[in-house]
Protein backbone atom coordinates (compact mmCIF):
# COMPACT_ATOMS: atom_id res chain seq x y z
CA UNK A 1 0.00 0.00 0.00
CA UNK A 2 1.26 3.24 -0.90
CA UNK A 3 0.82 6.71 1.15
CA UNK A 4 1.87 7.32 4.59
CA UNK A 5 1.07 3.62 5.99
CA UNK A 6 3.84 2.47 8.98
CA UNK A 7 3.67 -1.16 9.08
CA UNK A 8 4.03 -2.63 12.48
CA UNK A 9 2.94 0.45 14.54
CA UNK A 10 2.44 -0.10 17.80
CA UNK A 11 -1.07 0.84 19.47
CA UNK A 12 -0.72 4.10 21.34
CA UNK A 13 3.15 4.83 19.98
CA UNK A 14 3.76 8.85 19.36
CA UNK A 15 4.22 8.61 15.50
CA UNK A 16 3.03 10.80 12.54
CA UNK A 17 -0.96 10.12 11.60
CA UNK A 18 -0.92 7.25 9.22
CA UNK A 19 -3.16 6.93 5.81
CA UNK A 20 -4.88 4.35 8.23
CA UNK A 21 -5.74 7.28 10.52
CA UNK A 22 -6.67 9.59 7.72
CA UNK A 23 -9.46 6.66 6.65
CA UNK A 24 -10.95 5.78 10.03
CA UNK A 25 -11.39 9.82 10.82
CA UNK A 26 -13.29 9.96 6.80
CA UNK A 27 -14.72 6.81 7.12
CA UNK A 28 -13.48 5.49 3.88
CA UNK A 29 -11.46 2.59 2.99
CA UNK A 30 -7.98 2.43 2.85
CA UNK A 31 -7.53 1.65 -0.29
CA UNK A 32 -10.23 4.97 -1.17
CA UNK A 33 -7.49 7.05 0.58
CA UNK A 34 -5.18 5.83 -1.19
CA UNK A 35 -6.67 6.79 -4.17
CA UNK A 36 -7.21 10.59 -2.81
CA UNK A 37 -3.73 10.70 -2.11
CA UNK A 38 -2.43 9.24 -5.02
CA UNK A 39 -5.11 11.51 -7.58
CA UNK A 40 -5.92 8.35 -9.27
CA UNK A 41 -9.80 8.93 -10.73
CA UNK A 42 -12.94 6.60 -9.55
CA UNK A 43 -13.42 8.63 -6.36
CA UNK A 44 -16.33 10.73 -5.90
CA UNK A 45 -15.94 14.68 -5.38
CA UNK A 46 -17.92 14.75 -1.84
CA UNK A 47 -15.63 11.72 -1.00
CA UNK A 48 -12.21 13.39 -2.09
CA UNK A 49 -13.20 16.25 -0.37
CA UNK A 50 -13.82 14.14 3.09
CA UNK A 51 -10.22 12.53 2.95
CA UNK A 52 -8.97 15.57 2.25
CA UNK A 53 -10.36 17.25 5.24
CA UNK A 54 -9.08 14.32 6.99
CA UNK A 55 -5.70 14.85 6.14
CA UNK A 56 -5.69 18.41 7.07
CA UNK A 57 -7.48 17.95 10.66
CA UNK A 58 -4.48 15.28 11.14
CA UNK A 59 -1.80 17.02 9.20
CA UNK A 60 -1.27 14.02 7.25
CA UNK A 61 2.23 14.35 5.50
CA UNK A 62 2.93 11.29 2.98
CA UNK A 63 6.37 10.11 3.50
CA UNK A 64 8.27 11.22 0.91
CA UNK A 65 8.32 9.11 -1.93
CA UNK A 66 6.18 6.43 -0.46
CA UNK A 67 4.05 5.57 -3.16
CA UNK A 68 6.76 5.71 -5.62
CA UNK A 69 8.91 3.36 -3.52
CA UNK A 70 5.65 0.82 -2.69
CA UNK A 71 5.57 0.53 -6.41
CA UNK A 72 9.39 0.46 -7.20
CA UNK A 73 8.73 3.03 -9.41
CA UNK A 74 11.63 4.77 -11.18
CA UNK A 75 11.23 8.26 -13.07
CA UNK A 76 13.02 9.31 -16.10
CA UNK A 77 14.37 12.90 -15.28
CA UNK A 78 16.12 15.30 -18.38
CA UNK A 79 18.14 18.14 -17.02
CA UNK A 80 18.65 20.70 -19.90
CA UNK A 81 21.95 22.32 -19.14
CA UNK A 82 23.64 25.11 -21.59
CA UNK A 83 25.60 23.87 -24.98
CA UNK A 84 29.36 25.35 -24.31
CA UNK A 85 32.05 25.64 -22.21
CA UNK A 86 30.60 27.72 -19.21
CA UNK A 87 32.58 26.52 -16.51
CA UNK A 88 30.77 26.37 -13.65
CA UNK A 89 28.05 25.15 -15.83
CA UNK A 90 30.45 21.94 -16.51
CA UNK A 91 31.04 21.45 -12.76
CA UNK A 92 27.50 21.97 -12.30
CA UNK A 93 26.76 19.10 -14.34
CA UNK A 94 29.43 17.12 -12.87
CA UNK A 95 27.58 18.11 -9.39
CA UNK A 96 24.03 16.83 -11.16
CA UNK A 97 25.48 13.65 -11.78
CA UNK A 98 26.73 13.10 -8.41
CA UNK A 99 23.84 13.76 -6.96
CA UNK A 100 22.02 11.30 -8.53
CA UNK A 101 24.26 8.58 -7.28
CA UNK A 102 23.33 9.21 -3.57
CA UNK A 103 20.50 7.38 -1.99
CA UNK A 104 18.27 9.88 -1.96
CA UNK A 105 17.95 10.10 -5.73
CA UNK A 106 17.62 6.52 -6.36
CA UNK A 107 14.23 6.71 -7.65
CA UNK A 108 15.77 9.18 -10.21
CA UNK A 109 17.44 8.07 -13.80
CA UNK A 110 18.56 11.66 -14.80
CA UNK A 111 19.55 11.83 -18.73
CA UNK A 112 21.89 15.54 -18.86
CA UNK A 113 21.91 16.91 -22.24
CA UNK A 114 23.27 20.17 -23.53
CA UNK A 115 21.66 22.55 -25.13
CA UNK A 116 21.37 26.24 -26.65
CA UNK A 117 19.89 27.93 -23.63
CA UNK A 118 20.38 31.33 -25.71
CA UNK A 119 17.83 30.28 -28.97
CA UNK A 120 14.20 30.48 -27.20
CA UNK A 121 13.01 28.37 -29.86
CA UNK A 122 15.43 26.27 -29.78
CA UNK A 123 15.11 25.83 -25.91
CA UNK A 124 11.33 25.70 -25.74
CA UNK A 125 11.72 22.95 -28.48
CA UNK A 126 14.01 20.75 -26.22
CA UNK A 127 11.53 21.25 -23.11
CA UNK A 128 8.82 19.74 -25.43
CA UNK A 129 10.97 17.24 -27.10
CA UNK A 130 12.06 15.64 -22.97
CA UNK A 131 7.96 16.24 -21.75
CA UNK A 132 7.03 13.89 -24.41
CA UNK A 133 9.97 11.76 -23.36
CA UNK A 134 10.76 11.97 -19.30
CA UNK A 135 8.43 12.29 -16.26
CA UNK A 136 9.96 15.77 -15.18
CA UNK A 137 12.68 18.42 -16.86
CA UNK A 138 15.27 20.03 -14.59
CA UNK A 139 16.28 23.49 -17.46
CA UNK A 140 18.53 26.19 -17.24
CA UNK A 141 15.76 28.80 -18.09
CA UNK A 142 15.53 31.56 -20.26
CA UNK A 143 12.46 33.96 -19.80
CA UNK A 144 10.87 34.39 -22.50
CA UNK A 145 7.09 33.64 -23.66
CA UNK A 146 8.24 30.81 -26.15
CA UNK A 147 10.18 28.62 -23.26
CA UNK A 148 7.46 29.92 -20.95
CA UNK A 149 4.95 28.52 -23.24
CA UNK A 150 6.98 24.98 -23.40
CA UNK A 151 6.77 24.54 -19.31
CA UNK A 152 3.18 25.75 -19.32
CA UNK A 153 2.51 22.75 -21.69
CA UNK A 154 4.48 20.13 -20.14
CA UNK A 155 2.81 20.89 -16.45
CA UNK A 156 -0.42 20.39 -18.57
CA UNK A 157 0.52 17.04 -19.70
CA UNK A 158 1.65 16.11 -15.68
CA UNK A 159 5.70 16.68 -16.31
CA UNK A 160 6.90 19.08 -13.85
CA UNK A 161 9.34 21.02 -14.88
CA UNK A 162 12.28 22.87 -12.39
CA UNK A 163 14.14 25.91 -13.32
CA UNK A 164 17.98 25.64 -12.43
CA UNK A 165 19.94 28.90 -11.73
CA UNK A 166 18.14 30.80 -14.17
CA UNK A 167 14.06 31.62 -13.81
CA UNK A 168 10.87 31.58 -16.20
CA UNK A 169 8.60 32.97 -13.39
CA UNK A 170 5.69 33.30 -15.62
CA UNK A 171 5.82 30.38 -16.01
CA UNK A 172 4.24 27.25 -14.72
CA UNK A 173 7.65 25.64 -13.80
CA UNK A 174 7.24 23.54 -10.27
CA UNK A 175 9.87 25.40 -8.83
CA UNK A 176 12.91 27.48 -9.02
CA UNK A 177 16.49 25.92 -7.29
CA UNK A 178 18.74 29.10 -7.35
CA UNK A 179 20.05 32.12 -5.84
CA UNK A 180 18.18 35.86 -5.30
CA UNK A 181 19.93 36.97 -8.04
CA UNK A 182 18.75 40.62 -8.08
CA UNK A 183 20.15 40.24 -4.47
CA UNK A 184 23.39 39.26 -6.01
CA UNK A 185 23.18 42.30 -8.44
CA UNK A 186 22.79 44.32 -5.28
CA UNK A 187 26.04 42.97 -3.52
CA UNK A 188 27.91 43.72 -6.97
CA UNK A 189 26.54 47.34 -6.33
CA UNK A 190 27.58 47.86 -3.18
CA UNK A 191 31.01 46.35 -3.83
CA UNK A 192 31.72 48.24 -6.85
CA UNK A 193 30.62 51.54 -4.69
CA UNK A 194 32.19 51.19 -1.72
CA UNK A 195 35.92 49.80 -3.85
CA UNK A 196 35.68 52.48 -6.03
CA UNK A 197 35.51 55.18 -3.81
CA UNK A 198 33.70 59.25 -3.42
CA UNK A 199 35.58 60.50 -7.26
CA UNK A 200 32.99 60.45 -9.58
CA UNK A 201 33.80 57.74 -12.28
CA UNK A 202 31.88 55.17 -14.78
CA UNK A 203 30.94 51.31 -14.36
CA UNK A 204 29.93 49.14 -17.31
CA UNK A 205 28.02 45.97 -16.65
CA UNK A 206 29.04 42.41 -18.70
CA UNK A 207 25.94 40.00 -19.03
CA UNK A 208 25.34 36.73 -20.58
CA UNK A 209 22.26 37.85 -22.45
CA UNK A 210 19.71 40.33 -20.77
CA UNK A 211 16.92 37.47 -21.54
CA UNK A 212 18.63 35.07 -19.21
CA UNK A 213 16.40 35.64 -16.05
CA UNK A 214 19.54 35.43 -13.54
CA UNK A 215 21.52 38.07 -15.68
CA UNK A 216 18.43 40.11 -15.60
CA UNK A 217 17.85 40.43 -12.55
CA UNK A 218 21.48 40.85 -11.44
CA UNK A 219 21.24 43.68 -13.96
CA UNK A 220 18.04 45.03 -11.96
CA UNK A 221 19.53 44.65 -8.48
CA UNK A 222 22.78 46.43 -9.95
CA UNK A 223 20.99 49.57 -11.25
CA UNK A 224 18.67 49.71 -7.99
CA UNK A 225 21.98 50.14 -5.40
CA UNK A 226 23.89 52.07 -7.83
CA UNK A 227 20.89 54.97 -8.17
CA UNK A 228 20.03 54.98 -4.38
CA UNK A 229 23.56 54.21 -3.05
CA UNK A 230 26.35 55.41 -5.48
CA UNK A 231 24.82 58.70 -7.81
CA UNK A 232 28.59 59.82 -8.30
CA UNK A 233 28.78 56.61 -10.28
CA UNK A 234 27.17 56.44 -13.61
CA UNK A 235 26.68 53.03 -15.91
CA UNK A 236 28.16 53.71 -19.51
CA UNK A 237 27.37 50.23 -21.16
CA UNK A 238 25.56 47.20 -20.80
CA UNK A 239 27.31 44.51 -23.15
CA UNK A 240 26.52 41.01 -23.70
CA UNK A 241 28.96 38.06 -24.56
CA UNK A 242 26.62 35.16 -24.43
CA UNK A 243 29.04 33.77 -21.79
CA UNK A 244 31.53 32.84 -24.22
CA UNK A 245 35.53 34.22 -23.62
CA UNK A 246 36.21 35.27 -27.43
CA UNK A 247 32.68 36.85 -28.07
CA UNK A 248 33.06 38.89 -25.09
CA UNK A 249 36.58 39.47 -25.77
CA UNK A 250 35.44 41.27 -28.90
CA UNK A 251 32.57 43.02 -27.49
CA UNK A 252 34.31 44.43 -24.61
CA UNK A 253 37.11 45.83 -27.12
CA UNK A 254 34.70 47.73 -29.28
CA UNK A 255 33.44 49.58 -25.75
CA UNK A 256 37.00 50.11 -25.03
CA UNK A 257 37.72 51.76 -28.23
CA UNK A 258 34.72 54.08 -28.18
CA UNK A 259 34.25 55.13 -24.41
CA UNK A 260 36.92 56.06 -21.36
CA UNK A 261 38.18 53.55 -19.41
CA UNK A 262 35.70 52.44 -16.67
CA UNK A 263 36.17 52.59 -13.18
CA UNK A 264 34.77 49.18 -12.44
CA UNK A 265 33.33 46.34 -14.65
CA UNK A 266 30.45 43.94 -12.99
CA UNK A 267 30.77 40.94 -14.92
CA UNK A 268 27.24 38.87 -14.38
CA UNK A 269 28.15 35.83 -16.38
CA UNK A 270 30.92 34.00 -18.28
CA UNK A 271 33.70 34.54 -20.36
CA UNK A 272 35.49 36.18 -17.91
CA UNK A 273 38.83 34.92 -19.52
CA UNK A 274 37.84 37.18 -22.51
CA UNK A 275 37.39 40.08 -20.56
CA UNK A 276 40.41 40.16 -18.91
CA UNK A 277 42.43 39.69 -21.94
CA UNK A 278 40.60 42.86 -23.49
CA UNK A 279 41.20 44.80 -20.94
CA UNK A 280 45.14 43.97 -21.00
CA UNK A 281 45.11 44.60 -24.82
CA UNK A 282 44.28 48.46 -23.51
CA UNK A 283 46.82 48.30 -20.88
CA UNK A 284 43.77 48.83 -18.02
CA UNK A 285 43.05 47.77 -14.54
CA UNK A 286 39.72 49.04 -13.57
CA UNK A 287 38.01 47.05 -10.39
CA UNK A 288 36.30 43.91 -11.56
CA UNK A 289 33.62 42.11 -10.29
CA UNK A 290 32.62 38.55 -11.52
CA UNK A 291 30.90 35.42 -10.55
CA UNK A 292 31.43 31.86 -9.63
CA UNK A 293 34.53 30.12 -8.35
CA UNK A 294 35.38 28.08 -11.28
CA UNK A 295 38.84 26.74 -13.43
CA UNK A 296 38.12 30.34 -15.07
CA UNK A 297 37.70 32.42 -12.38
CA UNK A 298 40.28 31.10 -9.82
CA UNK A 299 43.60 31.88 -11.27
CA UNK A 300 42.03 35.69 -12.08
CA UNK A 301 41.06 36.37 -8.80
CA UNK A 302 44.79 35.07 -7.41
CA UNK A 303 46.34 36.89 -10.23
CA UNK A 304 44.77 40.01 -9.63
CA UNK A 305 42.68 40.34 -12.63
CA UNK A 306 39.58 39.93 -10.82
CA UNK A 307 38.52 41.52 -7.41
CA UNK A 308 35.86 39.88 -5.78
CA UNK A 309 33.64 36.77 -6.52
CA UNK A 310 29.93 36.30 -6.15
CA UNK A 311 29.61 32.54 -5.65
CA UNK A 312 27.16 29.97 -5.26
CA UNK A 313 27.19 26.36 -4.02
CA UNK A 314 26.99 24.48 -7.18
CA UNK A 315 26.86 20.79 -4.99
CA UNK A 316 24.11 22.51 -3.10
CA UNK A 317 22.47 23.77 -6.12
CA UNK A 318 22.16 19.99 -7.48
CA UNK A 319 21.30 18.21 -4.27
CA UNK A 320 18.12 20.85 -3.85
CA UNK A 321 16.99 20.49 -8.12
CA UNK A 322 16.84 16.80 -7.30
CA UNK A 323 14.62 17.01 -4.19
CA UNK A 324 12.67 19.64 -5.57
CA UNK A 325 12.15 16.87 -9.01
CA UNK A 326 11.59 14.26 -6.49
CA UNK A 327 9.59 16.34 -4.34
CA UNK A 328 7.18 17.54 -7.83
CA UNK A 329 7.05 13.98 -9.02
CA UNK A 330 5.84 12.01 -5.61
CA UNK A 331 3.49 15.18 -4.17
CA UNK A 332 5.70 15.86 -1.42
CA UNK A 333 7.05 19.00 0.42
CA UNK A 334 9.97 20.78 0.56
CA UNK A 335 11.99 22.39 3.22
CA UNK A 336 12.52 25.98 2.00
CA UNK A 337 15.39 26.63 4.82
CA UNK A 338 17.12 23.76 3.01
CA UNK A 339 16.80 24.33 -0.32
CA UNK A 340 17.77 28.25 0.03
CA UNK A 341 20.73 28.55 -1.90
CA UNK A 342 23.17 30.98 -0.20
CA UNK A 343 25.15 33.90 -1.71
CA UNK A 344 28.83 34.14 -0.90
CA UNK A 345 31.63 36.60 -1.20
CA UNK A 346 35.03 35.56 -2.24
CA UNK A 347 38.34 37.60 -2.40
CA UNK A 348 41.35 36.42 -3.12
CA UNK A 349 42.64 36.48 0.75
CA UNK A 350 39.52 33.74 1.32
CA UNK A 351 39.44 31.25 -1.18
CA UNK A 352 39.00 27.44 -0.42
Amino acid sequence: MSGGEEAGREPGALTAPTLSDVARAAGVSLATADRVLNRRPGVRLATVEKVEAAMAALRFERHPGAAALARRARFRVAALLPRGGNPFMQTLRSELERAARRPAARALDLDIAEVDTFDPASLAAEIGRAAEARDAVLAVGLDHPAVAEAIDAAGARGVPVVTLVSDVPGAARAHYVGIDNRAAGRVAAALAGRFSGLAPGSLAVLLGARALRDHHDRLDGFQEVLAARFPHLTLATVMEGQDDPALTQEVVRRFLRRAAPPTAIYSAGAGNAGLVAALAEFDLRPLVIAHELTSETRPLIESGAIDALIVQDPGHEARSALRAVSAALTGTRLDEAQERIRIEILLKDNLP
